[in-house]
């Protein structure tokens, strides 16, 4: 009897061009993500290659049951490292049969932000650091956790070894090389303060495609989890009490930051940050207040502030960025549930564009 391993790791090249494309969007919530498949005559190399396709938005809170269309548009392609060969995942965003963007559809106004010359001249990079919390899926209690009960206190988990340490390591690795395959920057990963919490950066990459790669390394480790027997959460404050929360740190620069006299443009930056901090915390992720409490290398909610090698503070500037005068800065303020088409062209908007 075939066992059902080898079905789903079937060679399709083989014996067919055709290939599988996995069609990937953002549902209702914003954050809940949706994909399904559809048979393609053979690879694909570029989106504007793909077809685009509709799905019931009465399903996914999107639109109402007696106009439930929504139209995918195919905004970026990755290769797939569930079925492999020429097989790709495909990242969309959603619009009215008008051709309208549905209002979860961030990706189009941050794509307006990221195309205006002045945004393009700068070369806008991101480094984003995405913790997230693995949960048991019956209790939806943190893995590594006694049933109903608590591990030691905070201190040995963050970047730990040990079976009595680092829970859930064979999920991070997996997920950790999916994306290497499917063609995501993947800069690094490792465990995190809380245990059973991790974090993987994303970056550095230019403009709305880190936004792009961050979502669909949001999928990829969905899917790992789904096959693991575990739950993803991206709250950002997942167990109450002195324990970490999660953040997703967005690191940013520009093509000024970066050259002589870097320095005195990333000030300018922070400075017009701190004139729209309530706008950026706003838009910075759901349940944000109960992880910015000023404890836990956080600010509080309510206060700016900057400064160098300051974990507690708004925005983090790097030693060797002061040192060399120029370079890159933390904005430690998103949330593990941010999203990213938002945070990213708000922050390239706010520095950029924005006159105080």
């Amino acid at each position: 009897m075939t066992a059902l391993a080898d079905l789903i790791n079937l060679d399709l090249s083989d014996s067919t061009d055709q290939i599988i494309a996995e069609y990937i969007w953002i549902g209702g919530s914003g954050l809940d993500m949706r994909s399904k498949a559809r048979t393609l005559s053979g690879p694909v190399k570029d989106p504007s290659e793909l077809p685009k396709w509709n799905y019931d938005g009465s399903s996914t809170g999107q639109a109402p049951g007696d106009d439930s269309e929504v139209i995918l548009y195919p905004q970026a392609i990755f290769k797939d490292p569930f079925r492999r060969g020429n097989n790709i995942l495909v990242m969309c965003d959603a619009y009215t049969p008008a051709g309208e963007p549905i209002p979860t559809n961030k990706r189009h106004a941050a794509a307006k932000i990221f195309s205006d010359p002045n945004v393009v001249a700068e070369e806008t990079w991101y480094g984003i650091e995405q913790e997230y919390t693995l949960l048991q899926k019956d209790i939806k209690w943190p893995v590594g956790w006694p049933v109903g009960g608590f591990p030691g206190p905070q201190g040995p988990y963050y970047c730990g070894v040990g079976a009595d340490k680092a829970f859930g390591r064979d999920i991070v690795d997996s997920h950790y090389k999916a994306c290497l395959y499917a063609g995501i920057n993947v800069s690094g990963t490792n465990g995190e303060v809380m245990p059973g919490q991790w974090e993987f950066q994303v970056g550095p990459t230019v403009g709305i495609a880190a936004a792009d790669q961050v979502w669909v390394a949001r999928y990829i480790l969905e899917r790992i989890t789904e096959l693991a027997g575990v739950v993803l959460s991206l709250d950002p404050k997942p167990i109450p009490g002195d324990w970490n929360g999660a953040g997703a740190h967005t690191n940013y620069s520009t093509k000024s930051m970066r050259e002589d006299g870097g320095y005195e443009v990333i000030k300018k930056a922070i400075e017009k940050l701190g004139l729209r901090h309530k706008e950026h915390i706003a838009a910075y992720g759901e349940g944000n207040e109960r992880r910015l409490t000023g404890k836990h290398e956080t600010a509080d909610i309510n206060t700016f502030l900057w400064g160098v090698a300051n974990r507690g503070a708004s925005i983090r500037v790097g030693r060797d960025t002061e040192k060399a005068g120029k370079g890159y800065f933390e904005d430690r303020r998103p949330a593990s549930n941010m999203d990213p088409y938002t945070v990213t062209s708000m922050i390239a908007e706010s520095t950029i564009l924005w006159k105080p």
